[in-house]
């Protein structure tokens, strides 16, 4: 029979590893199962808000993470054609005072690594590479996870971290393929010391035009600077990762301002993704088996609250399996109706701010930019403070 302490996670991204961190925290074995021959993690930059810390921070590695970010001064929103600075909201004394914490922007690896180390220094986790999920069984007392290599391996309960198209959801949810967005990405970083010295700003910065939107700002430390263009272009098939050409990655925006035109021309090896999200599901959880992250609740990056999101399932799912085999089941299921609410609002404002900040073109931007334009400081604050705000995820853990 399988070990009351003993919990398996299927995926060894950031939502995995901090889960495991969590579960260890609790005095529980884990064994996370990841599909890639190595533990790495693919992409350029993110964006960690103040709620993101607090989470880090529970997980024990904050400070190294406050060590490789960038705290940025501000969040700056550019009409995309004009040039016009339509509103900035800073981050600096009163919003760190109003939050507890900075809002930052990273290179993935500069939050993936530092979860990867405290994992790899905690002896109840194990990592195990080249395992790669296929399947799933339970009965009333322990969880079976069946690898593509044919081994079986069993636990107490089983955390599916797998991703967007995650494995596990399919057995738990069985609702097919992601949404395509019908919008493609396009990233690349760029030396900083190629950046024009008026262009070098300590900021999160929004390009934002009819249809399309440019994002960049500084990672690795200010060394680099993290470009991702984005375009509604109907795409209709999902891709990730693939190489783009410079030219047609220029030919895609071509209203774009000047100032912005300069740095995407200083953009190489351009790489392209097409956004995918999935509806709000309220059910994540099969008897011993529960969904995190991406496999839960996957959304566009507008919000800039993904990572985020995956980190306070984390500790959530950790604190809650400080549990008995037999009280298993029920705390999977305080999780979920604990997540799903607050995830789901997530989801639905990523994709509510296409339309009405990234992409909207004619009257619509101009009301855009006169309403921005309009907020004070604290309009912006309130704006934000029920995603950067959030602290509370210590649960009364009764069944």
């Amino acid at each position: 029979m399988a070990s009351a302490t003993h919990v398996l996670i299927a995926g060894g991204g950031i939502g995995g590893l901090a889960a495991a961190l969590s579960v260890a925290k609790q005095g529980r074995r884990t064994t996370v199962l990841e599909r890639r021959s190595e533990f790495t993690e693919l992409g350029a930059g993110i964006q960690l808000a103040p709620n993101a810390f607090r989470m880090l921070d529970l997980l024990g590695v904050g400070d190294e993470v406050r060590k490789r970010a960038v705290h940025v001064e501000e969040l700056r929103c550019m009409d995309g054609t004009t040039g016009e600075h339509v509103a900035s909201m800073a981050l600096t004394s009163a919003y760190r005072r109003r939050f507890r914490n900075p809002y930052s922007v990273v290179h993935r690896i500069d939050l993936y690594q530092p979860l990867l180390d405290a994992c790899r220094r905690e002896d109840l986790i194990e990592l195990r590479t080249s395992c790669a999920v296929v399947g799933y069984r339970q009965d009333v007392a322990q969880v079976t996870v069946v690898l593509d290599s044919g081994q079986k391996v069993t636990a107490a309960a089983l955390i599916g971290a797998d991703g967007l198209r995650s494995v596990v959801r399919q057995q738990v949810v069985g609702d097919g393929e992601p949404v395509v967005s019908g919008q493609t990405i396009y990233r690349s970083l760029l030396p900083m010391d190629r950046v024009p010295e008026e262009l070098r700003w300590n900021a999160v910065v929004l390009w934002a035009g009819p249809g399309w939107n440019f994002v960049h700002y500084p990672v690795g430390g200010g060394s680099l600077l993290n470009l991702a263009a984005t375009r509604d272009d109907g795409a209709s098939r999902a891709m990730a990762g693939l190489p783009a050409e410079k030219a047609h990655v220029m030919a895609q925006f071509p209203q774009v301002h000047d100032s912005a035109r300069q740095l995407l021309d200083l953009g190489e090896e351009w790489r392209s993704w097409v956004l995918c999200d999935r509806e709000p599901h309220s059910g994540w959880t099969d008897g011993r088996v529960a969904l995190l992250g991406d496999a839960a609740h996957p959304m566009l990056q507008y919000a800039t609250q993904g990572a985020a999101m995956a980190l306070e399932d984390a500790v959530l799912i950790g604190a809650l399996l400080d549990c008995g085999r037999d009280e298993v089941v029920q705390r999977l299921e305080k999780y979920n109706g604990e997540r799903r609410e607050r995830t789901a609002r997530a989801q639905r404002v990523s994709r509510e701010l296409v339309p009405t900040v990234f992409h909207p073109a004619g009257d619509a931007a101009q009301q855009r930019n006169a309403t921005l334009s309009s907020f004070t400081e604290d309009d912006f604050y309130d704006k934000v403070a029920w995603l950067h705000g959030f602290r509370d995820i210590t649960p009364t853990t009764g069944p």
